[in-house]
């Protein structure tokens, strides 16, 4: 889920050359949510600036899910990163949107 249409058209681009297949998209926290808990993905992807809510929150509410969904969080902002080495390690993945492309996904989210 991210708020920037491009983005998720590329995110959508690079997970599916990575061989994963896509199950829906959203653009906000609240749609991402009801989302997942809608479609049940196995793997999910958070960015962390969502229009209605803190991102980084919504990875950690999905990580919680009954099907314990591999979650993976994104951001532009090279601070997220910073503030999730501070943060107690709650098993919160990061990678930056510039990194995506070359990301190793299959390790990140699980396998294909």
């Amino acid at each position: 889920m991210d708020d920037d249409a491009r983005f998720r058209a590329l995110a959508l681009r690079i997970l599916t050359a990575a061989g994963f297949t896509i199950c829906g998209e959203a653009d906000t926290w609240a749609g991402g949510l009801e989302a997942a808990l809608d479609l049940r993905p196995a793997a999910i992807l958070v960015d962390a600036r969502l229009p209605d809510g803190d991102g980084i929150a919504l990875a950690r509410r999905m990580m919680t899910l009954p099907w314990a969904p591999q979650v993976l969080l994104t951001s532009s902002d090279d601070d997220v990163g910073s503030e999730l080495a501070e943060a107690p390690n709650d098993g919160v993945r990061f990678v930056p949107k510039s990194d995506l492309p070359d990301a190793p996904l299959t390790a990140l989210l699980g396998t294909v």
